[in-house]
């Protein structure tokens, strides 16, 4: 009977051993990624239920909202100039990402390919002047953008076409870091034996460098974009027209005097803008997990 008795008790030792290794080596692993889950979707969750919170106020959004209502979306549009905002963020924002990403490739191709006099120097000025936060420059810009303004009103205040020069070459130097990192690790036999071909250096950079450096595009294009849609300290002093404004301007605005009141409205807001950012994502992933210079050199 002892024998017996004993065996369960056996078993549940044995079991119990076996549960606190697991939750030792493998279990503990599962709580944390739960936690973290937990605490991403917790500041999400509590927007989607401020911007179908009916009441539309900051002191009635519960974690759990208590109805659901379209309201505070039709208000945005109807209310505000939100169209106008997403329309001149997507514009700016696009376009000069692009065109910085472009002109980065560049100088980061010659400085990472071609020897020139002042390439150090070069290399070590951008460096440098990266150092500075953009801030700083605020008072001169907007000095500057004061006379320009007043002969070429098109590239001056409360244009987008203004601030996308500003915000083109924000971001030249890290990107040209960045880049030129990247160039410098590509295998110079591919220059080479393009160049035995006969290729030029501007057939060398488009038709062979480009898509190896896909991966490093990828990721400036999309920091460019992310840095660009959502940078509000100079777009604020730049742009003062409610039509003209950016998101982030256009947003701050919504609950500047009053956010209790408006908050519905600016978490509806919040979400809508969050949806180009996920999209440029989903478009640049597959060449941001893809490999640099993989089938590009036999043997």
């Amino acid at each position: 009977m002892t024998t017996h008795a004993a065996a369960p008790v056996a078993n549940r030792n044995v079991t119990g051993r076996r549960k606190n290794r697991w939750f030792a080596q493998v279990g503990w692993r599962h709580v944390v990624g739960v936690l973290a889950v937990a605490f991403s979707l917790f500041p999400i969750l509590f927007v989607l239920s401020a911007a179908v919170n009916p009441l539309g106020t900051l002191s009635s959004t519960e974690l759990v909202p208590t109805g659901a209502s379209l309201e505070n979306f039709t208000n945005l549009f109807d209310r505000t100039a939100f169209g106008h905002w997403f329309l001149n963020s997507l514009l700016i924002a696009g376009g000069a990402s692009f065109v910085s990403i472009f002109l980065s490739s560049l100088a980061a191709y010659a400085f990472s390919r071609l020897r020139f006099a002042g390439r150090r120097f070069g290399l070590l000025t951008l460096l440098l002047i990266q150092m500075f936060p953009q801030f700083l420059a605020i008072v001169a810009i907007f000095l500057i953008f004061t006379t320009v303004t007043d002969l070429w009103p098109a590239i001056g205040f409360n244009t987008p076409w203004g601030l996308f020069l500003l915000y083109m070459g924000g971001a030249l130097g890290m990107n040209t870091w960045l880049m030129k990192g990247f160039f410098d690790t590509l295998p110079r036999e591919l220059d080479e034996s393009a160049t035995m071909d006969g290729a030029s250096h501007a057939q060398v950079f488009f038709r062979i460098m480009l898509p190896l450096v896909a991966p490093i595009l990828a990721v400036t294009a999309l920091l460019s974009f992310i840095g660009t849609i959502n940078e509000f300290m100079i777009a604020n002093v730049f742009l003062t027209n409610t039509e003209s404004k950016t998101l982030a301007v256009g947003m701050f605005g919504l609950v500047a005097g009053e956010r209790n009141n408006n908050f519905g409205m600016f978490a509806a807001g919040t979400l809508l803008t969050a949806v180009p950012t996920v999209l440029v994502f989903q478009l640049l992933q597959r060449y941001i997990v893809s490999g640099l210079t993989a089938g590009a050199v036999k043997g």
